[in-house]
């Protein structure tokens, strides 16, 4: 049966008009939204003319309607916290000394090798039910804290699990080059070649990934290190990501756009000549201000000239138990606004539409058309820039995945 959502007092379709530059948010007023009994978009638009007989109404009173966020960067399965890392920090201990004292991802690593992957997925499932209560419907997920075949592999098939169980669409990613795990004994030379002839091979045939991440940096993988992964992983037919610029300039961000990228994430040293190669590739930068906020950095992500640069920008909360331990994209948005000089709408988009291609999601999610998924969420306030002026309140009423409600009260006769 269709369903008909009425009663929508401002539609974002995050689809703008042909030619109307101004509108990033594609805003109808007084609209409708047809979905099918599939779960897909029929049609967002005005509200034209009665519903047709047969098809079941259901009356929004007045709310905000926009797609569902979309969350591009997480390392949200692990075990334990680095609540003792967070300590040593606030007493003046830099995050780099923390981790040459075999603290750091090193911390996190141990306890999720310890893991059972029940427990994985407890903690993984909690994080994802809190992105949800937020609004947000699709969700990537790296693996990473595992540094070896078999807990790769272990955290990735938590993630495949999840995505089999949750509402929320999970997107794989393969993150084994997060750092040299020197603390455990093993050398650079030794770890290289165990991504590139055991894991990489290990995760490809098991199909349990669907894009390949490396952490190019000073203390974790060069520049040569990162492409020679990045291309055995795409020759194994794994999309790419990358780390990129985060503590110090590599020229990572130049090569995620030579090697055609889905995205470059992070970006706080990102220098004003690299963006026109990102631009020129298409690749997305998706910037994890939560990061930058939370280890108490000054320099964050250049939003504004990737953007006027030509650059599409992501937003994300970077979710991981070190350096951004939070769920709350909505504060993303806000930092967004008042750090990296975006306007409201281009944080709003940067949240949806911006997300989807940073994920290569484009087609499917992050905006309201028809033949997309119908996943939006019911806002609790009268205009959508009060979800980000209200810093670090969940503005959402409710949330529907495929056309259902998977968060927040059903109405009389709403099946949820």
């Amino acid at each position: 049966m269709i369903t008909r959502f009425e009663g929508i007092s401002r539609l974002l379709t995050m689809r703008p008009e042909r030619g109307r530059s101004d509108d990033l948010l594609g805003i109808v007023d007084d609209a409708a939204l047809c979905v099918s009994e599939e779960g897909r978009v029929l049609s967002a638009g005005p509200r034209a003319a009665p519903a047709d007989e047969g098809h079941r109404v259901v009356d929004l009173r007045g709310a905000v309607v926009m797609p569902g966020l979309v969350e591009s960067h997480t390392h949200l399965v692990w075990g334990g916290d680095r609540l003792d890392d967070f300590v040593a920090r606030t007493s003046g201990v830099s995050y780099a000394d923390i981790a040459r004292r075999g603290g750091g991802i090193s911390t996190t690593v141990r306890a999720t090798r310890a893991a059972s992957g029940d427990d994985l997925r407890s903690g993984g499932r909690a994080r994802l039910d809190s992105f949800l209560r937020a609004g947000v419907t699709t969700v990537e997920i790296k693996s990473g804290y595992g540094l070896e075949t078999e807990t790769e592999l272990k955290m990735l098939r938590v993630i495949r699990a999840l995505d089999e169980e949750h509402p929320i669409d999970v997107i794989p990613t393969f993150l084994g080059a997060h750092t040299i795990p020197r603390v455990f004994g093993v050398t650079r030379e030794r770890y290289l070649a165990e991504l590139l002839e055991e894991m990489l091979p290990a995760v490809a045939e098991c199909g349990l990934a669907e894009f390949c991440d490396v952490f190019c940096e000073e203390t974790a993988f060069s520049l040569a290190e990162s492409r020679q992964i990045l291309e055995a992983a795409a020759g194994l037919g794994l999309k790419l990501k990358i780390h990129a610029e985060q503590l110090s300039y590599t020229g990572a961000a130049r090569l995620a756009a030579e090697l055609g990228a889905v995205s470059a994430d992070h970006l706080e040293e990102l220098p004003a000549s690299d963006i026109r190669a990102l631009a020129e590739a298409g690749t997305v930068a998706s910037l994890l201000p939560g990061a930058t906020l939370f280890l108490g950095q000054e320099r964050f992500p250049p939003a504004r000239a990737l953007i006027d640069g030509g650059v599409t920008v992501a937003l994300s909360t970077d979710c991981n138990p070190g350096s951004s331990p939070t769920t709350h994209l909505w504060l993303m948005g806000t930092l967004g606004c008042v750090r990296m000089g975006m306007s409201p709408s281009e944080s709003l988009a940067a949240m949806t539409v911006g997300g989807a291609r940073a994920l290569g999601r484009a087609a499917q999610v992050g905006a309201l058309a028809p033949g997309m998924q119908a996943d939006f969420v019911v806002l609790d306030s009268g205009r959508p820039e009060q979800a980000l002026y209200w810093m670090c309140a969940l503005p959402v009423a409710r949330v529907y995945k495929r056309g259902r409600l998977v968060s927040g009260t059903a109405d009389e006769g709403e099946a949820k």
